[in-house]
């Protein structure tokens, strides 16, 4: 009623009108000067006339009429609300796919499944009655075959909860094939999925799947089974474990909520932080968005890939080439946190040793990284943004000093770039990671606590910090 209340308040009776006839009451017409005048006049119910300031014969309304006028205009304004609270499809988790690698140093090459259920479970963001799933090949050379999917609501350790388990489709198949080189989306499941509960995600594989299409850093324990079809079965025996995203990249739920894409490298990715407990950055900045915002939840959808740059591939493609796939098609996304850069200035100027070494040189740009080059990046991502209307947020490159990665000079480029950052105006909000993490006495260090012991990624209290330092007004 207190919206109907402020449209009366609002009214200007001196706006000129006409009779009150059903052409007046299209939905056209309803918000017009001409309309709104009538309504005053039938709102007041102690003027038996009322004289049209138009000029023209008077308007009488008895109190029928008047009441017919109200009741019309109330109902509209709740098909407006109604209209404004409808749900649609949004991305309440996410996990950027990769391409296959090669054995590099200690890491062996990407492997593929044959014959095996994988089962994964995430922990959402935004809750939602419907949910759906969207598998990727995209990076596969030959056809992905999906012989079945599972659904469920797990507990905290990951365990699926008794009478949750649903069968996944696709186009009402049990089954599928995504050609090589192609993301894929499940059929919805009536399912209610409750903001920052877990999901259980079972997916059989019945043919060799060639190397996956993996995100490499799950920091999530994944189960494989022995072989054959589990995905209706409860709890299963696991044959291994994999700390590794595969063939999934994103769960969409059915909601009024927005979105808001992280796009970033290992401190998004949550390299530092404690496996299966959820303590990255982006997942602290779902639980505060949900306990403050008084919205019914927020997608917060994580697109961070270790060892990302801003305008080189090499570990991932590079955010420009990515961020189109990865971030604005994103369902209901309306804010984006841009955080990255310290791979671009440590590949270009760091000086790695070790097993690594080797690759480490491979993956160096023709021309060292500049302030100038890296700026423009940024403001391509701001650009392709804001072409979509979405509102982009950049967040200043955190300290590396004494880890493989820091020189002098990639220090001299990190300065000058989050001074641009922070005093530019180009992004739609500031967040300063750095001013959060950083030593006091040595800013080009991570304060002693708030790294993992290598001096460029965070520890646990680091990421909680840095999502409690974020000013909640950016995302509205």
């Amino acid at each position: 009623m207190s919206a109907v209340l402020a449209v009366f308040q609002k009214v200007n009776t001196s706006q000129a009108t006409g009779a009150l006839g059903a052409a007046d009451r299209t939905e056209s017409n309803v918000t017009g000067p001409k309309y709104r005048w009538q309504l005053y006049t039938a709102f007041r119910l102690d003027r038996p006339r009322t004289p049209n300031p138009g000029g023209g014969p008077d308007v009488r309304f008895d109190m029928a009429a008047r009441q017919s006028t109200i009741a019309t205009y109330v109902a509209l304004l709740l098909v407006s609300s109604s209209a404004c609270l409808a749900t649609t499809w949004v991305g309440t988790w996410g996990a950027a796919p990769l391409p296959p690698t090669p054995a590099m140093g200690p890491f062996p090459a990407t492997r593929s499944f044959n014959n095996v259920t994988i089962r994964q479970v995430v922990r959402v963001s935004a809750g939602g009655g419907r949910v759906r799933i969207r598998l990727t090949n995209e990076y596969g050379t030959r056809p992905l075959v999906i012989g079945k999917a599972s659904i469920a609501i797990a507990n905290s350790a990951g365990e699926i909860q008794s009478g949750t388990v649903h069968a996944l489709s696709f186009d009402s198949h049990p089954g599928v094939t995504i050609p090589a080189g192609a993301p894929l989306l499940s059929d919805a499941v009536e399912l209610q999925v409750a903001p920052l509960s877990s999901l259980s995600i079972s997916v059989y594989f019945p043919e060799d799947t060639g190397p996956c299409t993996c995100h490499e850093t799950g920091l999530q324990t994944g189960y494989v089974s022995e072989q054959g079809d589990f995905t209706a079965a409860g709890p299963f025996s696991a044959h291994e474990k994999v700390q590794v995203r595969a063939f999934i990249s994103g769960v969409e739920v059915e909601s009024t909520a927005k979105a808001v894409v992280v796009l970033g490298d290992s401190i998004s990715d949550g390299i530092g932080s404690t496996p299966d407990e959820n303590r990255r950055w982006p997942d602290h900045l779902a639980e505060r968005l949900l306990k403050h915002s008084g919205r019914p939840g927020w997608g917060v959808v994580n697109m961070g890939i270790s060892g990302n740059r801003v305008l080189s591939g090499g570990l991932g493609d590079s955010a420009l080439t990515r961020f189109d796939r990865d971030v604005l098609s994103i369902p209901g996304a309306a804010y984006v946190i841009a955080f990255m850069g310290v791979n671009d200035l440590g590949i270009s100027y760091g000086h790695a040793e070790g097993p690594m070494a080797e690759a480490f040189k491979a993956l160096q740009p023709p021309h060292p990284v500049t302030s100038e080059a890296l700026i423009v990046g940024y403001r391509q991502l701001i650009e392709r943004s804001h072409a979509k209307g979405v509102k982009i947020i950049g967040a200043t490159i955190t300290p590396y000093g004494g880890s493989a990665y820091y020189s002098a000079e990639g220090e001299k480029i990190r300065q000058a770039i989050n001074t641009w950052i922070r005093t530019s105006r180009a992004f739609d909000g500031v967040i300063d990671f750095d001013a959060v993490i950083r030593d006091p006495a040595d800013p080009t260090r991570i304060k002693e606590g708030f790294h993992m012991g290598d001096h460029l990624h965070g520890s646990d209290a680091a990421y909680e910090a840095m999502a409690q330092s974020i000013d909640l007004s950016l995302l509205r």
